[in-house]
């Protein structure tokens, strides 16, 4: 049977898969979380902490991603991209641990910005090895894959992370959140002899050759 895809972009696409069915399961109540366990039921303080949590979020992740892309591109081979991508997303799989202790705004704040290191990490070396080892010729499909794998993982964890957080509540739903993303960071050591080096005349090369299981 011919393969579809090469093995790399099958196991990218895998651990994003995970990584966003881990998050989709708290994003529809994270709101509710805050209101409830750090603002009191005082829905104007949940407001504000709820917006300055992604400010804290998406500002460290702002500042941090393009600085990082920058020095792993001067990084000849893989190496350093692959260790960026699984060590940030192992970083990120911590993350819902420390909302289970977390009881004041600050708290919030801090695992928001472990968060967005985290992913300034994760993503512009998971997007690079994609980006080499894409199949050629079937690159529409590869990326309809990987953008089908995200929707499918949000949609499928919508419904049931409020269901979770409902039945048993938060402390289970984080839990639940952290095995997926570290999952997903355990699905990408897999490929770790398959990243390419730089050899002595100066051409990136695979450690070996790809094989299908």
């Amino acid at each position: 049977m011919p393969k579809i895809i090469n093995k790399i972009i099958k196991v990218l696409i895998l651990s994003d898969f995970f990584l966003n069915l881990g998050w989709g399961l708290l994003s529809p109540v994270f709101a509710i979380f805050i209101l409830k366990n750090i603002a009191n039921q005082s829905i104007t303080e949940a407001t504000k902490i709820a917006g300055f949590a992604a400010l804290f979020y998406w500002i460290t992740k702002s500042l941090l991603e393009i600085p990082i892309g920058r020095f792993l591109d001067k990084r000849h081979g893989e190496k350093d991209d692959f260790w960026f991508m699984v060590t940030g997303t192992f970083i990120v799989g911590l993350v819902p641990i420390g909302y289970l202790f977390s009881s004041v705004p600050w708290h919030i704040y801090f695992f928001q910005s472990v968060h967005a290191v985290g992913m300034a990490m994760t993503l512009p070396a998971w997007l690079a090895i994609f980006t080499r080892h894409i199949d050629k010729g079937k690159e529409a499909f590869n990326w309809s894959l990987e953008t089908t794998s995200i929707g499918a993982g949000a949609g499928i964890a919508g419904g049931i992370g409020g269901i979770i957080a409902g039945m048993f509540g938060f402390n289970v739903l984080f839990i639940f959140v952290s095995i997926f993303t570290i999952l997903s960071a355990i699905l990408l050591l897999s490929i770790k002899n398959n990243v390419f080096i730089r050899d002595r005349e100066g051409f990136v090369v695979p450690i070996k050759s790809v094989v299908e299981p």
